[in-house]
């Protein structure tokens, strides 16, 4: 799926009666609480094992209730504590959300969430979001997108916030330019994603491992990198899903010997994008080879796109000390050609090439799948990255200044973005989507829920008509 626009369409409202919009506003409130709390049975089994630190005599609010609270947070993606806390208690948008979540009786304040995330075991958090991935997989939601009968999984790393001033010992820190001679330190939080990444558009938030300056090696002065990142997040990875058949795409930061060991060890497919100044004997060896491969191209038209694929197997790459490890590689470049139209109404011809290390031999028949299916959709994770910054999830705000609490609300984050990805994707709700955009429609949705459209009975009716459904 593209990004969706940010901004509303340019056209007159379509409704034509006050009925005709209470209609469909009940229709798309309804069918997007409705996939949401389908599944939050899985989450809270999980959620309720984390132990509470509070005093059980002065909680207001079970855990579970404040954990679907910071979910749906960041569902109505609320820009900050403050909005959430002024937005979510207006007595109609609470008496509206106890229609589909009758639990939320009371709805705690946003600094009673962030005090409980600065005090429990938040990495169980996102464990409850891999369990419902877990959940997903085993019920074979994703099988026709499999890539080769792999799940493609994009990894991709980015900064999550910056500031002038140290405000928690784990944060990684650099030296920019203040002003023409002088430079100064600057402390940021950097993320590695993990995000299954589907040829049809659908991107899932799968797992992220948050760079920590302690992880690093300080005696030395090195501190945590995207490569020391992405070894622990293979582990977990695989530990997560042992026996999931998986496919890892990576941009042009990962074509190294120890990366590609990892991946083979963990017997995983990968597809790693390989730049002009990467990897230079592997590169000489392709070009002096790919002449005598005659039956190694393909000619083939894609979308508006003409491409011509040429490849090389069994590429011996040594590394290490002395280079005394080595791995065979298989290495594809896609040149591709396409026409558009200029800003004056001129035909433009464009050109891009395109190269990638692959850790299976390529041939006429696996070469479009394993590119254009696989290695070309690299680029969802990308996609969802811009989503969760500019699209109303907020990805960039700190929400804490706790370091356990900011990572806590990094996972509340992924679970509400997996929860919108799931009902944008869904049936009823695709045509809106496409119609408002993202975040027109989750506007759409926050404004019916704080304000009188929701005929109560009508809500009632729709939601036992879907349990009946689900029945037979």
């Amino acid at each position: 799926m593209s990004i969706p626009r940010d901004s509303l369409p340019n056209c007159k409202c379509p409704y034509k009666t006050i009925e005709e919009e209470c209609s469909e506003r009940e229709e798309a409130t309804t069918e997007q609480l409705r996939i949401i709390k389908a599944h939050l049975p899985i989450l809270l089994k999980r959620l309720s094992k984390i132990k509470d630190p509070r005093n059980p005599k002065k909680c207001k609010h079970k855990m579970t209730v404040i954990m679907i609270y910071g979910i749906l947070t960041f569902v109505f993606q609320m820009s900050s504590r403050r909005e959430a806390n002024r937005e979510m208690t207006r007595p109609m948008f609470i008496q509206n959300l106890l229609l589909y979540f009758p639990e939320l009786k009371d709805l705690p304040h946003n600094d009673t969430l962030m005090r409980l995330l600065s005090k429990i075991e938040v990495d169980d958090i996102e464990a409850a979001h891999v369990e419902l991935i877990r959940h997903f997989i085993r019920k074979k939601k994703f099988r026709r997108y499999l890539i080769e009968n792999c799940y493609p999984i994009a990894i991709d790393g980015t900064q999550k916030f910056v500031r002038d001033a140290i405000w928690s010992e784990e944060c990684l820190e650099r030296k920019v330019k203040n002003g023409e001679d002088g430079k100064k330190k600057q402390y940021y939080v950097y993320v590695l994603e993990a995000n299954l990444a589907f040829y049809n558009g659908m991107t899932i938030p799968l797992m992220s491992e948050i760079l920590n300056y302690t992880q690093g090696d300080t005696d030395n002065s090195k501190q945590d990198c995207e490569t020391k990142a992405f070894h622990r997040l293979a582990d977990r990875l695989k530990k997560e899903f042992p026996r999931l058949k998986i496919m890892v795409l990576l941009d042009g930061l990962y074509p190294n010997g120890p990366v590609m060991e990892h991946c083979l060890k963990n017997k995983w497919q990968f597809m790693i994008v390989l730049k002009d100044g990467s990897l230079s004997n592997v590169w000489k060896e392709f070009e002096a080879l790919k002449e005598f491969e005659e039956f190694n191209s393909l000619k083939m038209k894609w979308g508006n796109r003409r491409q011509f694929f040429q490849w090389v197997n069994e590429i011996e790459y040594t590394y290490g000390e002395n280079d005394k490890k080595s791995v065979v590689l298989h290495v594809v470049v896609c040149e591709e050609v396409w026409k558009e139209v200029g800003s004056t109404g001129e035909i433009k011809v464009k050109t891009s090439k395109h190269a990638w290390i692959s850790s299976e031999p390529l041939n006429q028949r696996n070469v479009n799948e394993r590119c254009n299916l696989g290695a070309r959709n690299r680029w969802g994770i990308e996609t969802g990255i811009l989503i969760e910054k500019h699209h109303g999830f907020c990805y960039e705000h700190c929400y804490s200044y706790n370091w356990n609490a900011m990572k806590g609300y990094h996972y509340l984050m992924r679970i509400g973005h997996l929860f919108i990805i799931i009902a944008l994707y869904s049936e009823c709700l695709m045509k809106k989507v496409k119609q408002l955009g993202l975040k027109g429609f989750i506007r759409f949705i926050k404004e019916t829920l704080a304000s009188p459209w929701l005929k109560h009975e009508m809500v009632i009716k729709r939601l036992n008509r879907n349990f009946q459904m689900r029945l037979a």
